[in-house]
């Protein structure tokens, strides 16, 4: 069997981002990497993956519950601090994780300040980033004849769940064996772009 990755950025996730699809073999899918900008308020983590394995069709073999279930967390990865505010905290461990958090752009942080026009100093604020990962070494999830992992993009206003939009890039890794079909066209520049 041979390794296989797929990186897959898609613009138009308003109900589902494919994040990998296994061609005619058998092999394991092994992992995902999942990068989030969210481009809306509220929480955009009730997405469920859903892997439709082999002869699956209109329902797939594993749904899961929502992402930030998939990446081994819950209640939108909320910690309580010392001083009773609640915020969004990250983890890490061997197999699943919620690593990168951010509402700053840290490209700009040496960036000469001399050079910057003055009207336009707008800091490094930037749209918030999330970064996750799962590692089925523990429980692969095995394959026959084919393989398609797909994320429903699905927010919660704490009233309603509601279809999302955000930009969303995802790595997905997977053994198969030789020979395969070939792989989709890559999306060129503007088609990746978000709506």
């Amino acid at each position: 069997m041979k390794m296989k990755i797929m990186k897959i950025t898609l613009n138009d996730v308003s109900k589902y981002c494919g994040l990998s699809t296994a061609t005619v073999s058998h092999g394991h899918y092994v992992g995902t990497y999942l990068a989030l900008t969210a481009l809306e308020r509220y929480w955009w983590g009730e997405g469920e993956f859903k892997f439709f394995i082999d002869d699956d069709h209109h329902y797939p073999t594993i749904c899961g519950t929502g992402t930030e279930d998939y990446f081994g967390g819950a209640w939108a990865f909320h910690k309580k601090q010392s001083d009773g505010t609640i915020t969004s905290s990250t983890y890490n461990t061997p197999f699943l994780g919620y690593a990168f958090q951010s509402t700053k752009d840290h490209t700009r942080d040496n960036f000469p300040k001399k050079d910057a026009i003055p009207t336009h100093g707008f800091g490094n604020d930037a749209l918030p980033m999330h970064g996750l990962y799962r590692w089925h070494i523990p429980d692969p999830i095995r394959f026959n004849k084919n393989l398609k992992v797909v994320l429903q993009q699905i927010g919660n206003d704490d009233i309603k769940l509601y279809e999302r939009s955000d930009d969303v890039s995802s790595v997905a890794y997977w053994y198969q064996v030789e020979p395969h079909q070939p792989f989709p066209t890559f999306p060129d520049v503007q088609a990746r772009r978000p709506i």
